[in-house]
C-alpha cells in the first residue's frame, strides 16, 4: 500500500479580485523625474529646438498641381523580370481576375476596368535595355517578377537603376516558382531571405507577394485576389517631370499610307496613326514629339476619340459583367473599336 501523500500544486489566480490587484501594480510604469532629463543649458536647448524644426521641415512636400482630368487615364502597370519567370502568366491571371476573360496571347498593352473609378494598363517588359528604359519613363506601378528557384537576376537590378534615373514610381515584388521547394522549412527561409534582399534594393517595408503554384495555366485565385486588392488601394504620388510634360503610351498603331504609293516605292515616307491615352499635360496640334527608337517628329493632326474602355457612367456599388471591359487591340480580343480612319 502506497502511504506517500500527494499535494495539489499551487495555481496562480488568473481572474478575480486578487489577480486584478496584482496586475494593477505590475502595469504601473515607473515615471522619471522630468527635471532630471531637462536641458540644463539654454544654448543646447536652442540647438535641439532648431534641429527639430529642420527635421519637421524636411518631411513637408511641395504641393503639386493635380493635372488629372475628371476621368483619369488608366494607370500603367509594368510587369518586369527575366525570361521564364512568370510575367505572361501573371498578366493573364490579373486580366482573368478583373474581366472574367481569358487572353491566350499577350501582345502590347492590355487595358482593363478594375473598379468604379479606376482602369489599369498592363505592359510586359521585354528583356532589352531599350524597352526597360522606355517603360521606366511611363510606368506608374512596377511589379518585379522574381524566380524563387533561381534568385535575383541582373535584369532586376538593371531596371531598378533605370527607375532611380527616370523617377522612382511605386515598386512591388512577386515571388514565383515557389512550388519547387520540397519542405516548409526551406520555403520559409527562402521567403525571409528574398524579403530582406528586396527591401535592401527598394526600401524597408516594400510589399512582396508570394505565388505558390499554377493551376489551369494561371496562378491561384486567392493569391491573385490579394494582389489585385493591394493594387486597387495603392496611392501613387505624381512625379514632377511627368506632371509637366505630355506623354502617351500607344496601345494601337496603324499605317495609313496609300497602298499604291507603297507598291511604287516600299521605302516611301509613311503616314502613321498612333492611338492611346494622353497623360501629363495637354498637347498642341503642331508640337514636336519624340518616338523612342525613331526620332523627333512633328504632329500632323490630333483628335479626341471616344473612350474604347470607358468607366461606368454612374456610381455603382459593384461592377456587373457588362462593365468589366477589356481593351487590347494588339492581342486581338473583344472590346476593340475602329474609327473612321480604319
Amino acid at each position: 500500500m502506497d502511504t506517500k501523500q500527494t499535494h495539489k500544486p499551487h495555481r496562480v489566480s488568473k481572474a478575480g479580485a486578487s489577480a486584478k490587484k496584482k496586475n494593477k501594480n505590475k502595469n504601473v510604469e515607473k515615471k522619471n523625474n522630468p527635471r532630471a532629463f531637462a536641458m540644463q543649458s539654454g544654448l543646447r536647448a536652442d540647438r535641439m529646438a532648431q534641429r527639430k524644426a529642420e527635421l519637421d521641415e524636411k518631411r513637408f512636400h511641395v504641393p503639386m498641381a493635380d493635372r488629372t482630368p475628371t476621368t483619369p487615364p488608366p494607370l500603367v502597370v509594368a510587369v518586369v523580370g527575366p525570361p521564364q519567370c512568370g510575367k505572361t502568366t501573371l498578366i493573364k491571371s490579373l486580366v482573368r481576375r478583373y474581366t472574367k476573360n481569358s487572353v491566350s496571347d499577350i501582345r502590347g498593352p492590355v487595358t482593363v476596368v478594375s473598379g468604379k473609378r479606376q482602369r489599369l494598363t498592363f505592359v510586359e517588359c521585354a528583356n532589352d535595355i531599350s524597352a526597360m528604359t522606355d517603360l521606366a519613363k511611363v510606368a506608374d506601378l512596377v511589379i518585379l517578377a522574381i524566380d524563387a528557384s533561381f534568385g535575383f537576376e541582373m535584369e532586376t537590378f538593371e531596371f531598378l537603376n533605370l527607375l532611380q534615373t527616370h523617377g522612382m514610381p511605386r515598386v512591388m515584388g512577386v515571388l514565383t516558382h515557389l512550388d519547387g521547394f520540397k519542405d516548409n522549412k526551406s520555403l520559409k527561409m527562402a521567403k525571409t531571405g528574398f524579403k530582406h534582399r528586396f527591401w535592401t534594393e527598394v526600401y524597408d517595408g516594400a510589399k512582396l507577394f508570394y505565388l505558390s503554384g499554377v493551376e489551369n495555366g494561371r496562378y491561384l485565385d486567392r493569391e491573385i485576389l490579394n494582389l489585385s486588392r493591394f493594387i486597387s488601394v495603392m496611392k501613387l504620388r505624381p512625379l514632377t517631370w511627368r506632371n509637366t510634360h505630355p506623354y502617351m503610351l500607344a496601345d494601337r498603331v496603324q499605317d495609313l499610307t496609300d497602298p499604291e504609293i507603297l507598291e511604287r516605292n516600299p521605302k516611301a515616307n509613311r503616314t502613321v496613326a498612333l492611338y492611346g491615352y494622353l497623360r501629363g499635360t495637354h498637347v498642341k496640334g503642331r508640337d514636336r514629339v519624340h518616338i523612342p527608337g525613331a526620332g523627333d517628329y512633328q504632329l500632323g493632326h490630333t483628335e479626341q476619340l471616344a473612350d474604347p474602355c470607358p468607366i461606368p457612367d454612374k456610381e455603382r456599388k459593384r461592377l456587373d459583367e457588362r462593365h468589366k471591359l477589356i481593351y487590347a487591340p494588339m492581342s486581338e480580343v473583344n472590346g476593340v473599336m475602329y474609327d473612321k480612319d480604319a
